[in-house]
């Protein structure tokens, strides 16, 4: 499926988690625990005057490195022996952990790609730290292991990131990702022999990874080599495209597309399915505004470029092409995207194919002589086939509430493989056969548990200003629903991420003991378009605060969660989500599990990917977006001498997307302040980063913990 052609910025996503108290017996209301004896932590004296206003940052210093400032990393020491000990006190830890470990069990697969004869896909047989990829000789033939990356690192936090096979199947191109780092090493591997080559390419972040046809080299996108010591911190500018030909060194690499003018430009190349042409997208931000530049690719290199593109006012996704004739995804003219026809002959002329629909489209890929949609309608999938030329061949039948993704496939083969999964459902790939219309299962797992025990409903509410927003609760059939149980209440809200149904083993562990889940489809996401997200970002952004505020009042007014009875978790926009409304509305809620969010919003633009995220939060150099920045930002609006909700923060040290200082500094401040006696703490992971890679140990682990801290402040009695 041709979706976005930019990267991993695009999104923060994700996620996309002293003496004290035994834990509550069913009450919402239990003892609070006594007061923690917090690590001390230096207080500085650094004050900002920034437009007439004098804001003070007292904890700076927890912005370092902790790999380069050892007072930093005694910092993060200290305070995980007291989170770990507060945690151990809980009792449902090992009752979480013992019931996601049962429900992560079961063998897993990925969706397959085909290459020549071969079929690549990725398997887990449970409870592996990594999933391992496979290779197998024709549809029906014997798998064998091609990558194992659990024999990389004994603690399994080095992870196979983004792998692509040549158009023959010769090759395998990889991507190594270590500690849960950004930063890729890429690699080849010969598939007949299982042997690497001598190729390797570094410094590569945010990038697509694309063969040419004639499997002589690939193309991918790299930063340049940060300075000793900044690789984790320093801004990512100066993004460039490459090509690699097989059997030379990384310096021979020819630059294909640099942009020194704009070196925040974020550059990602994709080569057309005939292979006659690249396309190099360009994109400042994270708002899907691009510029596209096509490359004729000749039999000496590449031709003169040619801007289809230039204004960056608009997405645009490349679907196929034709001859001159290419097919993009754009919401030009569109607020929930439409199909359209270019002819790069006259670049400014457009043709529609299949026109903006009440559902937004998310995604479009050519597979044979059919072209399959993917559609959101209210946050749920729904697919359909049409011809080349936009007419509608059939609908694709999905299983009930739930989210499909996949669909990716050749321009000369009518296969192609896609996922479905729902909140109780793991995910099911199918094989479709576009020439005839026909799915079958090409993998199912075998389950722990009887998905039929759960149930999935889709409600509405009204926000603060009266917006009507959708939200999915999850709760165990036969659940006592005459009093309120205790509710975690999930929402991100940003970067045009739509909130669709998944399945997640931890969050199934929720509710299988007793919780309710909800998840809330906040504005500033994607489910309905531009318009909605524009609806929650820059000057708006205040709306996904109150949509998500709402969405707890509806949960309590309704008797789905009792008062008291509501944790709110969010990760990187939405761990934002989560501080932000813990300080707006601390009564409202019993606890908050803020993950690797971004807490400092005068600062965030000064690190790694932050300076992407302007698009969604705007500049903090600039007077209206400051004020508006500092009127929500976590960090600046904690309220002493106001009782907080129980607070978990959790991060990791080598998070190079949202840097984990935005954590350190946002603790520090609350447990400085007077905000009252329940818990406010930090668990901070080592080898992880913003989440991709992590092994699943650590996930269960982390999980475990957060839940068994959400269920001692709701009131879940875990047994």
């Amino acid at each position: 499926m041709h979706r976005r052609t930019l990267s991993a910025p695009l999104a923060l996503v994700a996620l996309v988690m002293t003496p004290v108290a035994a834990q509550a017996s069913g009450s919402a209301t239990a003892a609070p625990a006594p007061m923690l004896a917090y690590p001390d932590t230096l207080r500085g004296d650094t004050v900002d005057p920034q437009f007439g206003v004098d804001v003070a940052d007292p904890y700076r210093w927890l912005e370092d490195d902790v790999r380069v400032n050892p007072k930093v990393a005694e910092w993060v020491a200290a305070q995980n022996k007291v989170t770990d000990a507060y945690l151990a006190t809980l009792p449902g830890r090992e009752m979480f952990k013992q019931r996601m470990t049962e429900l992560y069990n079961y063998e897993r697969f990925g969706l397959p790609r085909k290459a020549g004869a071969n079929y690549f896909y990725t398997r887990n047989d449970g409870l592996q730290p990594q999933s391992v990829l496979y290779v197998r000789e024709g549809l029906h033939g014997e798998g064998r292991v091609l990558i194992d990356p659990n024999l990389w690192a004994q603690d399994g936090a080095t992870a196979l990131a983004e792998w692509r096979p040549s158009e023959d199947g010769k090759y395998l191109l990889y991507s190594v990702q270590d500690g849960g780092t950004d930063w890729r090493i890429v690699r080849v591997k010969d598939v007949a022999t299982g042997q690497d080559l001598a190729d390797e390419v570094r410094w590569v972040k945010f990038s697509a990874l694309d063969w040419a046809k004639d499997g002589s080299g690939f193309y991918y996108s790299r930063f340049p080599e940060p300075k000793e010591g900044e690789a984790f911190q320093s801004l990512n500018e100066n993004h460039a495209v490459y090509f690699h030909k097989l059997g030379t060194p990384q310096s021979a690499d020819v630059l294909v597309h640099a942009a020194p003018d704009r070196p925040k430009l974020n550059n990602s190349a994709v080569v057309s399915d005939d292979g006659k042409y690249l396309l190099v997208f360009g994109s400042e931000g994270t708002d899907a505004r691009l510029g596209v530049t096509l490359y004729p690719i000749g039999s000496n290199g590449m031709g003169k470029p040619v801007t289809l593109v230039g204004d960056f006012a608009n997405n645009w996704e490349y679907v196929t092409n034709q001859g001159p004739l290419f097919t993009f995804v754009t919401n030009k003219d569109a607020p929930r995207e439409r199909l359209v026809r270019m002819d790069i002959r006259r670049p400014g002329k457009l043709t529609e194919l299949v026109a903006e629909s009440e559902d937004t489209l998310v995604g479009a890929s050519r597979v044979g002589d059919r072209i399959i949609l993917s559609y959101l309608g209210d946050a749920k999938s729904e697919a359909q086939m049409i011809t080349l030329d936009g007419k509608k061949v059939a609908d694709i039948n999905l299983a009930d509430i739930g989210s499909a993704s996949g669909f990716g496939g050749k321009s000369t083969d009518p296969e192609t493989f896609y996922a479905f999964s729902s909140f109780a459902r793991p995910t099911t790939i199918y094989r479709l056969d576009t020439a005839t219309g026909k799915s079958e299962i090409f993998a199912e797992p075998k389950l722990t548990f009887q998905p039929n025990d759960f149930t999935v409903e889709q409600r509405f509410y009204k926000s603060k200003d009266g917006t009507e927003i959708p939200m999915f609760v999850v709760m165990k059939k036969g659940i006592d629903r005459s009093k309120g149980s205790p509710t975690l209440l999930y929402g991100y809200g940003g970067f045009n991420v739509s909130m669709t149904p998944g399945f997640s083993p931890t969050r199934l562990a929720w509710v299988d003991k007793g919780g309710v889940l909800a998840i809330a489809n906040l504005r500033g996401g994607g489910e309905y378009g531009k318009a909605w997200h524009d609806a929650g970002r820059l000057d708006k952004k205040q709306n996904v605060f109150d949509d998500f505020i709402a969405a707890a009042e509806y949960l309590i007014a309704e008797g789905v969660a009792g008062k008291g009875q509501v944790a709110v978790e969010g990760g990187s926009n939405g761990g934002l989500l989560v501080g932000a409304v813990v300080n707006q509305r601390p009564d409202l809620f019993a606890a908050g599990l803020p993950a690797v969010g971004v807490m400092d919003m005068l600062r965030f633009d000064r690190f790694t990917a932050g300076r992407y995220w302007v698009d969604d939060y705007g500049y903090p150099s600039k007077e209206a977006d400051f004020k508006n920045l500092l009127s929500y930002s976590p960090y600046h609006n904690i309220r002493s001498g106001v009782s907080y909700p129980a607070v978990l923060v959790t991060t990791a040290d080598t998070d190079d997307r949202v840097v984990p200082g935005h954590s350190f500094k946002y603790t520090a401040a609350l447990q400085h302040a007077k905000a009252g006696d329940k818990p406010h703490l930090i668990r901070v992971e080592t080898r992880a980063g913003h989440g991709s890679g992590k092994p699943t140990d650590k996930i269960i682990a982390e999980a475990a913990d957060k839940y068994a801290f959400a269920a001692k402040w709701t009131g879940l009695t875990v047994e």
